[in-house]
């Protein structure tokens, strides 16, 4: 299990972004959460869209989508890759995962019930990825770009290197 610590920025007193949430990773609350912010928005959950979220959930580290396929085929031998991208498709439109693009994997957010984007920091030793939950560092990129008069579209900040687990001093 990914257990996902708040970045040292978000302790920062200049911080205002979600410096109030712990981050340990609690794959059962967070389904609980989308489960409650899917119903606030009206948005159908179907059982597959759960399903492929609560594998999402429990992985231990970033979920590739064909491995997601190769669970689900456990229990549904019938299931095909496009079902699973259109169920990730889902969360990901929603804000209820986030999809790291360098390694084309998947985690859940931090915070699903808010739009955000945020970096993340990918562990290139165990795959562990850690969601940085400092908007200052969107804000920064964005008014970057409005001073080069660049209109961003999307954002994705991906930072590889070796966490602290992985580490060896």
């Amino acid at each position: 299990m990914i257990v996902r610590e708040e970045s040292p920025l978000a302790h920062d007193a200049a911080s205002k972004p979600h410096a109030h949430h712990a981050h340990h990773h609690d794959a059962k609350g967070f389904v609980r959460e989308v489960a409650h912010v899917s119903e606030q928005r009206g948005l159908r959950l179907t059982p597959l869209r759960m399903e492929v979220l609560e594998l999402v959930a429990a992985a231990d580290k970033p979920a590739k989508a064909y491995d997601l396929l190769d669970q689900l085929r456990e229990k549904h031998g019938n299931a095909a890759p496009p079902t699973v991208y259109r169920a990730l498709d889902f969360l990901l439109e929603q804000g209820f995962i986030h999809k790291l693009e360098s390694i084309n994997a998947y985690v859940s957010c931090h915070h699903p019930a808010e739009a955000h984007q945020v970096p993340f920091l990918i562990c290139d030793v165990c795959s562990g990825a850690e969601e940085v939950c400092d908007e200052r560092v969107a804000e920064l990129i964005e008014a970057q770009a409005r001073a080069l008069g660049f209109r961003a579209q999307a954002q994705t900040l991906e930072v590889h290197g070796v966490c602290k687990r992985c580490h060896k001093p």
